[in-house]
């Protein structure tokens, strides 16, 4: 078996690189993932709205990929601005259970000068553990 990309029908097509890697053991590996939606466009609201719509574009990979939110182990996430991360704990609090519940994989976090995209405001990368199919 080789490595299946993953792709939630209905997104614009990844360019140069995949939203998913499903290996054969059902590690998936999820690219980083910024605030657009699945038409590229950023969503409006600022870094609580961009994490959200970043959370939800991860869980929409798990589900193409067969699997579901708690299927998640790991994220990392890439944030460009500590005091506005740190500003809206509560916000992140909310938002982070609206799409994950009460689900907390392994987590980190680092404070980078900048990210590809200009409206970007953080990226989050995942891996989950998909149970393969007999």
């Amino acid at each position: 078996m080789k490595p299946q990309t993953i792709h939630p029908e209905g997104w614009a097509p990844a360019l140069g690189y995949a939203n998913g890697m499903l290996m054969p053991d059902g590690t998936l590996h999820i690219g980083g993932q910024i605030g657009w939606n699945q038409n590229k466009e950023f969503v409006s609201g600022g870094f609580v709205a961009q994490m959200e719509q970043i959370l939800s574009n991860i869980v929409a990979i798990v589900e193409a990929a067969g699997g579901n939110a708690t299927d998640v182990g790991r994220l990392t996430w890439y944030v460009k601005d500590k005091a506005e991360y740190l500003s809206h704990q509560r916000e992140v609090g909310e938002a982070y259970r609206r799409v994950f519940g009460k689900h907390f994989p392994a987590m980190s976090m680092l404070v980078i000068q900048d990210l590809v995209e200009e409206q970007a405001l953080l990226e989050i990368e995942a891996t989950a553990f998909i149970q393969p199919r007999v």
